[in-house]
């Protein structure tokens, strides 16, 4: 983690602690500001820095979006798959320059580097970790429109958007309230989060992947390596695959699932009670499944509540019509749900 941007909140957090409140930003006898934005530090995760003449060419034979639509002002989801069509890690990239930023979770950093480094042969392009570079914040709520108009910051108006001015990059990002991330120098992020305390209430890791469980949004973990091919976590619904980019690396896999094979599993959102976490690899088991794999697999969980979770779950479609899906042989039943952009109607 960038050291320096790691002892500003370290400090910052020591100051709150201490005097237990943040002053608000108003008059003596004035109303505080309300409360209705939070803030996240992102240092849990990662970027890969792809620069060099061949970016291009190289990612669009290597990630299953189409590399051509990423645009200054358009960021997309994109995974890397093996031979087989498996995902072995999903990017949300944007341009930088003349590269490419690549933004997953941070545990993933060293073998998504390995593995692309794999494919690079005679290609002018170079790949670096720079999960201690930029500095990345996110904010989320209600009220962070009006916070980033405050402080003269870019508000882009769709989700995977991206709107930059002066070294810093805000992208907006799915969530079932407005939400952005922004991308800049530890100097200028210092100053913005400093604005920002008093006004904001300060999020924490699981509560940044909650949104994205909320808004239906998988990542890649270890646990999940390899697990799934990009439609069984829904990736063709939210703009996260390219069926018309051409060859890359398990292109056949993927192509044949969406043309010639039936999709037999697919992510949905679901709530469970238990008295230990859910991790993402955690195994679902169905009675009447007749599988000879799981039912299907934790994606992500985060805690919501007290004993409660929010989770994405890749899920057997038939174990999912049955309504019985739980963590484990024995576990706790999982509440399965759609995710917010829905399932397409099945072809007639």
């Amino acid at each position: 983690m960038n050291p320096g941007w790691r002892a500003f909140l370290t400090a910052q957090g020591a100051r709150l602690a201490a005097n237990d409140r943040v002053v608000p930003l108003a008059p003596s006898g004035a109303a505080a500001p309300p409360r209705d934005c939070t803030r996240y530090d992102l240092s849990h995760l990662g970027l890969i820095g792809v620069a060099g003449a061949d970016t291009d060419s190289f990612l669009q034979g290597q990630l299953n979006n189409d590399i051509r639509a990423l645009t200054p002002t358009h960021s997309q989801l994109s995974g890397h798959c093996s031979p087989k069509g498996r995902m072995l890690a999903l990017f949300r990239a944007l341009r930088h320059g003349d590269g490419i930023w690549l933004q997953l979770p941070r545990e993933r950093v060293a073998e998504a580097l390995k593995r692309l480094r794999f494919y690079v042969l005679r290609s002018k392009v170079t790949l670096e970790d720079l999960s201690d570079g930029p500095v990345r914040i996110g904010l989320a709520g209600a009220g962070v429109s009006r916070e980033l108009e405050r402080l003269g910051l870019p508000l882009p108006a769709r989700d995977n958007e991206v709107a930059a001015a002066e070294g810093l990059r805000v992208l907006r990002l799915p969530a079932p309230e407005p939400r952005f991330e922004l991308i800049a120098d530890r100097a200028r992020q210092t100053a913005i989060w400093e604005a920002l305390t008093p006004v904001s209430s300060w999020g924490d890791e699981d509560g940044w992947a909650l949104l994205d469980i909320r808004a239906g949004i998988p990542n890649v973990y270890t646990g999940t390596v390899d697990a799934f091919v990009p439609q069984m976590v829904n990736l063709q619904l939210i703009d996260g695959v390219s069926f018309t980019k051409g060859c890359y690396t398990g292109q056949e896999v993927v192509a044949r699932m969406q043309y010639l094979g039936k999709l037999k599993r697919r992510m949905y959102r679901a709530e469970v009670t238990s008295p230990t976490p859910p991790q993402p690899g955690d195994v679902l088991e169905s009675a009447g499944s007749t599988s000879e794999q799981s039912a299907g697999l934790v994606v992500d969980a985060r805690p919501d509540g007290e004993g409660r979770y929010a989770v994405l779950a890749v899920v057997e479609i038939e174990a999912a019509q049955r309504g019985e899906v739980r963590l484990g042989s024995t576990g706790p039943l999982l509440h399965l749900q759609l995710p917010p952009y829905g399932f397409p109607a099945p072809a007639a």
